[in-house]
């Protein structure tokens, strides 16, 4: 399986233009530890899979600085507006599944339909919004569920890049997915400087996400991130 190459240097890539990623997928598959393997190079097994997070990040992309946040979202099930908010809040979107979870499997069809019924009034005719498959957890060989082709086969049918990664074993592979969607986005010219000045106010429920700042320290050896709930911070 090969993975996206770093971008290619581009006066397009405006420091001052963060960029929006939203990883979505059944609690449990991996997207916590995918996006802290890709912020802070280390792997962590160990996450409240109820917690939501709004990661800001830095990322020096073939000599650009490539400004990020990435909401990781929970993944457990709720209410369907919430759900929309988000997904409207975003501009590129990561879907994820495990290798072992049948049922995640079959989450993704739901996902990208959302994604692309949200964002579909605002593309041109026949221009979907950045989204790729990632089945995670390849290297949990003895528990697989879903194979490597039925991923490939789906991730054609619906005309989206596909990544099979191990988020523990690799770092270069989880940072392949982000690239893959940075790359998408300056392909559809999300990344002009012109652009920012379109953009949407952001929703008031996904704001009140908690956020980490932009290029946190790496957490200390043995010990998971813990944040608190994003339920916590929304009204009764």
């Amino acid at each position: 399986m090969s993975f996206p190459r770093p971008l290619r240097r581009s006066a397009s890539l405006s420091p001052a233009r963060s960029l929006r990623l939203v990883v979505l997928g059944q609690g449990a598959v991996g997207k916590t530890a995918l996006t802290v393997r890709f912020i802070t190079r280390r792997f962590i097994g160990d996450y409240d899979p109820t917690l939501e997070m709004i990661y800001r990040h830095v990322a020096v992309i073939d000599g650009d600085s490539v400004h990020l946040e990435i909401l990781d979202t929970a993944g457990q099930e709720e209410d369907s507006l919430q759900l929309e908010e988000k997904i409207k809040w975003g501009e590129g979107f990561a879907v994820v599944y495990s290798v072992t979870d049948r049922c995640s499997f079959d989450e993704v069809l739901r996902l990208c339909f959302l994604v692309r019924h949200l964002h579909g009034g605002a593309r041109r005719a026949g221009e979907h919004p950045p989204l790729v498959l990632v089945a995670n957890k390849k290297d949990l060989q003895g528990d697989r569920m879903v194979a490597t082709a039925e991923g490939e086969s789906l991730a054609k049918a619906l005309e989206l890049p596909f990544l099979e990664i191990s988020a523990r074993d690799s770092f270069e592979e989880a940072a392949g997915v982000f690239v893959a969607l940075c790359r998408e986005l300056r392909r559809q010219g999300r990344l002009s400087p012109g652009s920012c000045k379109r953009r949407a106010a952001p929703s008031k429920l996904v704001e009140k996400i908690p956020r980490m700042p932009a290029s946190p320290a790496a957490p200390p050896a043995g010990r998971s991130l813990s944040f608190n709930s994003f339920r916590d911070y929304v009204p009764e």
